[in-house]
């Protein structure tokens, strides 16, 4: 999981936003009408998608688990909790079907003083509350918040670990080809290159790699000189 930065909606959809939820209020609608209401908006349903897909890491992936296509729109706070929030811009993520309908579901854990103890990537940093162990692609959680993220969403299942440990020497060998052709004086094909390496699934991985180059031994647990150089590279390059 990454931090997605969330944009501004369109003057039109953000009224037709506003209008559903008016409509709510003024009937002071319970889930069940907000979920007929939901299943009927197919226009802002697909206007709701298209900014979504313009937030999300890599090509339109799923803002939890960073693997599968995000095909779903994804309540943070569930309807059945938060029935007014259904058309809250604020309140939708882009999510894969296994993450939204599978592990999540209606899930929304919260602590004692009644804060969420799920990771939002759109408001908060999810790298304050999750480590990825990049040579076994698993994650470990550092607060409680991080644990509640790993458990409900199922991060560590044995599919993602494994995308995640195969993603990592991948990363490594996408970032020494972008390293050589940057020495070769080959700009364009560099470019390329390190879109390739942003927009592949599994973009954690290549984050997490970017929060560990400052490290001490961020060499040796990076796999060498020439991947940390070349992160710094691609740290510091405006991509296309």
């Amino acid at each position: 999981m990454i931090r997605a930065h969330r944009t501004s909606l369109d003057a039109e959809t953000a009224l037709k936003l506003l209008k559903r939820t008016d409509r709510l209020k003024k009937a002071g609608a319970g889930p069940e009408s907000a979920r007929r209401s939901w299943r009927g908006a197919h226009a802002e349903k697909e206007q709701l998608r298209s900014a979504l897909r313009r937030m999300s890491a890599a090509i339109e992936r799923c803002m939890y688990c960073g693997d599968s296509r995000g095909t779903d729109i994804d309540h943070f706070e569930p309807i059945k909790s938060a029935p007014l929030r259904t058309f809250d811009w604020m309140n939708h993520l882009l999510a894969c079907s296994s993450c939204n309908s599978n592990s999540k579901r209606e899930a929304y854990p919260v602590d004692d003083a009644g804060t969420p103890l799920l990771i939002d990537p759109t408001v908060e940093d999810p790298f304050e509350h999750l480590r990825l162990i990049l040579s076994t692609g698993t994650y470990r959680w550092t607060t409680p918040k991080g644990q509640a993220t790993i458990e409900v969403f199922q991060l560590n299942r044995a599919d993602l670990r494994r995308g995640r440990e195969l993603a990592f020497p991948r990363c490594q060998a996408m970032l020494r080809d972008y390293r050589r052709l940057r020495g070769a004086g080959s700009g364009p094909d560099a470019t390329t290159m390190l879109n390739a390496l942003h927009e592949q699934p599994f973009a954690d991985v290549l984050h997490a790699m970017y929060r560990t180059m400052t490290a001490p031994g961020a060499d040796i647990v990076l796999g060498g000189s020439e991947v940390l150089e070349a992160l710094h590279l691609a740290a510091t390059t405006q991509r296309l």
